[in-house]
């Protein structure tokens, strides 16, 4: 099995989030370790990097994360769609 590995990024903003939001953010996460390819995968300055989207209270979210080769799965950002690609970049810099 795959270890499960968060940035500072992810970090500071899981801390963020109400109570209620964390057990739809868990979920997604265990969605994604039982299988890393259900997100998509980006491409240019983000390329190596999956998105998947999900739920929270009526409000879609997403979650950032990459696959290491030797199977950890790193999750990188979480947020709401408003500039989530543009501060996910400028963070993997």
């Amino acid at each position: 099995m795959s270890n499960i590995l968060q940035k500072p990024l992810f970090k500071r903003t899981y801390k963020k989030l109400a109570p209620n939001q964390r057990p739809e953010v868990n979920a997604a996460i265990r969605a994604i370790a039982a299988d890393p390819e259900i997100g998509e995968g980006k491409k240019a300055d983000l390329a190596g990097v999956s998105v998947y989207k999900f739920s929270v209270a009526s409000q879609q979210y997403l979650l950032a994360y990459c696959q290491e080769a030797n199977g950890d799965i790193v999750l990188l950002a979480i947020g709401v769609h408003e500039n989530f690609y543009r501060d996910l970049n400028r963070n993997l810099r």
